[in-house]
């Protein structure tokens, strides 16, 4: 794990791809794709079935290691319509007794009333203290925006080893993009600029690169 300080607040950087707000106790997720396996398996596409339930086994975990009030959703909780993944959710959400709240991103089809039905607050965008809370990246002048939509990712080169490819917490002076929660997602891999700091993720450990800015 990684802890960063941003305007005065301290964030722990995760190994699953989430952020833990300390002041606020409130869990960072963005892109977890609820569904993907499956909606991909309904339509003829080979996807193997030991993904499905990630979510489950990496958010089990991560409720041991902080005391969580607080879900904040940045998007993309749901990769498609509702199948079978909508049920275990809503059990799961039953069973917890925090507060959830989901920004709505651009995969989450479901009507907002179906997840408010099960337990979650829906909005458009979140705002608390100095920083904006959203699906996709966007610029602010007043806050410092979390967002999601991007899947950062970039290469990774060693001495004599092939080239990487791996996910990141990419921030850059006014914005900290999250890296994916799903399991099955993909990357889109940035070249990192003067100014921005990238902290790759293998899962394991969060490390932050200092090499390879333009």
């Amino acid at each position: 794990m990684k802890r960063i300080q941003i305007e005065g607040h301290h964030f722990v950087l995760h190994p699953s791809g989430a952020i833990f707000w300390e002041e606020k106790k409130t869990l960072l997720l963005a892109d977890v794709h609820l569904g993907k396996v499956a909606h991909f398996r309904k339509n003829g596409i080979a996807v193997p079935r030991k993904v499905e339930g990630a979510f489950f086994k990496k958010i089990t975990t991560i409720l041991f290691e902080f005391n969580v009030e607080r879900f904040l959703f940045l998007g993309d909780l749901f990769h498609s319509f509702k199948n079978n993944e909508w049920h275990l959710f809503a059990a799961w959400v039953k069973q917890q007794k925090t507060e959830m709240i989901l920004v709505e991103g651009n995969h989450d089809v479901i009507p907002a009333a179906q997840f408010e039905a099960i337990g979650l607050i829906v909005v458009r965008d979140f705002t608390e203290d100095t920083f904006y809370f959203s699906h996709f990246p966007t610029e602010k002048v007043e806050h410092f925006v979390f967002c999601g939509h991007v899947h950062p990712g970039v290469k990774l080169k060693g001495a004599g080893l092939p080239q990487m490819k791996v996910p990141c917490f990419y921030q850059s002076p006014q914005q900290l993009i999250l890296p994916a929660f799903g399991a099955f997602t993909g990357l889109h891999i940035l070249s990192p600029k003067k100014g921005d700091q990238v902290f790759v993720t293998t899962g394991k450990e969060v490390v932050e690169i200092t090499e390879n800015r333009t």
